[in-house]
């Protein structure tokens, strides 16, 4: 198996890191108008996710998941209160140092793969790098060998065309993971794959999280994927709050 080519800009583990707070959530709110009308999504959600962590946010349909991991990623602002990405109040950062901690910090999963069809798995998977500013052959190195860690080396030039839904969906997982990034938000993730897939998928995720001291944010309504995870958290009526029944 390949060993992973670490992005030079991005954060690495250093000794004591099991106690470090990656992303740090304070008495966030957000709430949408419609007509004359306020729908209250998320009221004063607090939250700290530690380095290496894996968590994941159940919920009903609606109950705002979505919205707070968008808030959680830099994609959407909070009326009130603060997300810090290893001590970068997102709120405050310019829009340029946001793309910047998207590229290198975060990795993004969804339950649709968003590959770009006309490019290859190993294309794919090199694209952050690419934009961070990585040379093309450091970057396909380093795609290709987290391709090898999610079990795609042999599917390196395939389009997403040519691959399974499983097999796009690993894509997409290597592609959130090559950039080393601090913390992976993954919005169900394997919402769109067969039972068995999804399993695979779940197993793949937890094992790589461990072996890369990556923290995962898991939005899902799959209980068996949640029930992985070091916590699960339900969100309910806009606040967010530990399941310990999980």
């Amino acid at each position: 198996m390949s060993s992973v080519t670490v992005n030079p800009q991005s954060s690495q583990a250093v000794e004591g890191a099991e106690t470090d707070i990656v992303l740090a959530v304070s008495d966030l709110h957000k709430t949408y108008y419609q007509g004359s009308g306020a729908l209250h999504i998320l009221r004063g959600v607090n939250l700290d996710v530690r380095r290496g962590e894996r968590l994941a946010i159940v919920g009903l349909s609606g109950s705002g998941k979505s919205t707070l991991l968008h808030l959680l990623g830099g994609l959407d602002s909070a009326d009130q209160g603060s997300v810090s990405l290893k001590g970068v109040d997102l709120a405050q950062a310019s829009e340029s140092v946001l793309c910047q901690l998207r590229n290198q910090q975060l990795g993004f999963v969804y339950q649709f793969h968003h590959l770009m069809a006309d490019f290859s798995a190993e294309e794919n998977v090199a694209m952050p790098l690419l934009i961070g500013g990585a040379g093309r052959r450091q970057a396909l190195q380093s795609a290709a060998a987290m391709l090898d860690l999610v079990g795609l080396s042999a599917r390196l030039s395939h389009r997403p065309s040519e691959l399974s839904g499983g097999e796009r969906q690993r894509v997409a997982l290597a592609r959130a993971l090559v950039t080393t990034p601090d913390c992976v938000l993954a919005d169900e993730p394997t919402g769109n794959l067969d039972e068995k897939t999804a399993a695979d998928v779940n197993d793949l995720m937890v094992t790589l999280s461990h072996e890369l001291h990556i923290s995962f944010i898991v939005v899902t309504h799959n209980l068996g994927l949640a029930q992985r995870m070091d916590s699960v958290y339900r969100l309910h009526d806009g606040q967010l709050a530990r399941d310990e029944h999980a």
